[in-house]
This record gives C-alpha cells, structure tokens and sequence, in this order.
C-alpha cells in the first residue's frame, strides 16, 4: 500500500509526488498520457521563479526526473475510479489495474476547449497559444488573432494589446459575452479590431507556420493575416468520476479552496481541476505541494 497515491501527472500531481517523498512518504503518480500536463505546449517559459527560461518540456523531463530520484514510482494508465474504503484508498483503472494507497490527491488538471480544425494540433505551441501571460512576449510588435468571447478572451486579448502590433477579436457569436468593462477597455485601443457573428474554417499554414485564418460569416468568406491565434473558448476539467468524493462546481471544476480538502477525508485535489482565480505554472506547484503536505499530516494523525 502507498501513503500517497497522486493522479495526474501535471506540474501539481508531480510536485505532490516529491513534497509526499521528502516528507518521508511512499508516493505513486498514475498518469494516462504523457507527464507535464499543459505546460508542455509551452516552448519556452520565461515566467518561472529562479529559471530565466526554458521549454514545458525542459520542465517536466527536469520534474520527472527529479521524483524518480527522490523514490517516487510511476504507473502509465487511465484511471476510471477511486474508491473510499476509510483508512484505505483503491484507485481502478482502465486497463483493470487496482492500487491501494492511505490518500489520494486528485490532479487531473483540464484540456483547452478546441476549435476543432484540421491542423490545430500541431500548430499548438508553434502558432496557436492558450495563454497571454506566458507566450505573449513571443508576438511582441506581431498580430494576433484571438478566438472567443467571454471574459477569458477579453482579458488575454487587453494583455496582448500591450505587446502586439495589432489584435483581432474573432467571436462567434453575434456579441461579446464579457463584462461590459473588459470590452470598453479593450476596444477603446486602437490597435485592437473585431468580428462578432464569424467562424474560423481553416488554418492557413506555409512552411509549418500559420499565415492566418479562413473566417465565414453571413457576408461570406475572408481571410485574415496573423502571426499567432490565442483559443480562449473554454477549458474542461475531468472530474466527473470524482465527483463523489469531492463537490463539483456548476463549472464542473473541484468545490475546494486553497486548503486542497475535499468533503472525503484522505482525499485531496490540486492544480488546474480545482475552482480557482489563476491557473498558471506557479499556482499548480503550489496546489501539489499543500495537497502533499495535508495528506502528510492525515497520514500522521494531524
């Protein structure tokens, strides 16, 4: 049996993992796909306390690494199901696995909503972007595109003003369903335009860089130049095979504040899955590690 079985192994379930193992605590990180989470879409991370820059992926092959020297084990599966059987855990998954552990932290982190466009995927981290904060200096004096709406798009859209030549708001809808002051503040910039009532059909692509985006409307059909496309329509946590150990929102993401509790004693959350104002590489460590640290002290009898 486990002390601490972590699933997930994004930027929070990892540093779970090594607070779990140097708090003298045996730790188990199920992962189903490839270790690093959203951070690996990033080529360079220039947001990073004591790191002036690096790749996502420089940074999850460092974290890895760095939990598999301090003893933590690793297993590649889907989990389906965690049980509470009191003092014990089981954690099941896909492939019919069973893994006991004292306490499980729940870090399955989200996906971003896609447009759903042929292309779209590769173009993540060379071209499309999820994130102002983190890759919007890329596309200082450059213009953007950015596809959404809503307050997330509004926000992502008023930093890039800051930097890029131009930005271009691409909505869907026949109206921009952010708060009323986002979008004074946003469109009283000159250097910011926008399109409401269109879709973007296509990716235009040459030399494996985008060049710009096919958009339809009820006017037709146009095509817009751009160095970049932030997608800010939505994220989508997974914590539905969870929700009976732990409240969900109306937005589907873990009811749990800064604390990482669940309504389950021994079972705790981290990371992008849990309801939170900022979802950034630092606020993912910081879950994984008071997570660590409150199953430590269940463990312990605190």
């Amino acid at each position: 049996m486990y002390d601490v079985i972590v699933v997930g192994g994004g930027p929070a379930g990892m540093t779970a993992a090594l607070y779990a193992q140097r708090n003298g605590k045996s730790a188990l990180v199920i992962e189903k796909g490839g270790f690093g989470g959203q951070i690996t879409h990033s080529p360079k991370v220039e947001n990073y306390p004591g790191t002036l820059t690096m790749s996502g992926n420089e940074f999850a092959d460092k974290t890895l690494e760095q939990i598999l020297a301090q003893g933590a084990e690793i297993e590649i599966a889907a989990v389906t199901e965690v049980r509470d059987c009191g003092d014990k855990k089981i954690v099941v998954t896909e492939d019919g696995g069973e893994f006991e552990g004292r306490t499980v932290i729940i870090a399955t982190g989200v996906k971003h909503r896609m447009l759903g466009l042929e292309g779209e995927e590769e173009l993540v981290g060379e071209g499309i972007s999820f994130c102002a904060v983190c890759d919007g200096d890329f596309y200082a004096g450059k213009k953007v595109c950015v596809a959404g709406g809503g307050n997330s798009a509004l926000q992502e859209a008023i930093l890039l003003s800051e930097k890029c030549s131009e930005v271009v708001m691409l909505q869907d809808l026949d109206f921009f369903t952010g708060e009323p002051r986002l979008q004074e503040v946003l469109f009283s910039r000159p250097n910011v335009t926008k399109h409401t009532g269109v879709k973007i059909t296509d990716l235009i692509v040459d030399g494996g860089a985008l060049q710009g985006v096919n958009i339809a409307s009820k006017e037709g059909e146009d095509f817009i130049d751009c160095d970049g496309l932030f997608v800010a329509i939505g994220l989508i946590p997974e914590n539905e095979p969870y929700k009976a150990l732990a409240d969900l929102n109306s937005w589907g993401y873990f009811d749990s504040d800064e604390r990482c509790l669940t309504k389950t004693p021994g079972v705790f959350v981290a990371g992008d899955c849990r309801s939170k104002g900022v979802r950034q590489l630092t606020t993912a460590v910081a879950d994984g590690a008071t997570a660590a640290l409150a199953a430590c002290r269940y463990i312990n009898g605190l």
